[in-house]
């Protein structure tokens, strides 16, 4: 499958259906929404897949991106991707493995821009929203971005993250969070 990103780059996809990557036009959408916000920013691409967005985001001038994966052939992959478009001062980092199992390992840091694409019936939004909560992942400004499908989402309540906007496009839906007042 051919994947192009800003600058119109083309990536790399893996074959079949391991990974369901981002849309062009959910892409389009999170970075015209963002848009300002992603040079310099600290990225967290959670379930990964091809590394779109964190690619995407890096060739918008992201200072940082590290992506969880839990397939090693996508991890290959989001490494090829990413050395391809990342400049030498920008860095960057995959992680492979179960995204329940790496936040905790994450405390410490914090992003400003989180994308999270989790396979839509995994079970794992609410537990790994807690986990970033928990672990303060979240820029104080920050926002968290959440791809689900827009038919039965019953978005996940973490009392210290509100949601602040929703959008729909298509068999796509985006939940933004925040951390809350």
């Amino acid at each position: 499958m051919a994947l192009r990103i800003y600058g119109n780059r083309q990536l790399k996809s893996l074959h079949g259906k391991e990974t369901r990557p981002t849309s062009a036009r959910v892409r389009e959408a999170i970075f015209n929404i963002w848009q300002g916000t992603i040079e310099g920013c600290r990225w967290l691409d959670l379930c990964a897949g091809t590394g779109s967005m964190g690619a995407e985001a890096l060739c918008r001038g992201a200072s940082l991106a590290i992506a969880i994966e839990k397939s090693s052939r996508a991890c290959a992959i989001i490494e090829q991707n990413w050395q391809r478009v990342a400049s030498p001062e920008q860095e960057w980092k995959v992680l492979r493995g179960d995204i329940l199992q790496w936040l905790p390992k994450l405390s410490g840091q914090q992003f400003d821009r989180i994308y999270f694409d989790p396979p839509y019936a995994s079970g794992v939004y609410q537990p790994a929203l807690e986990a970033i909560a928990h672990h303060q992942l979240l820029d104080p400004i920050g926002e968290i971005a959440v791809e689900h499908s827009p038919q039965g989402w019953n978005p996940p309540v973490v009392p210290s993250l509100e949601i602040c906007r929703q959008k729909v496009y298509g068999n796509t839906a985006v939940t933004f969070y925040r951390i809350g007042e």
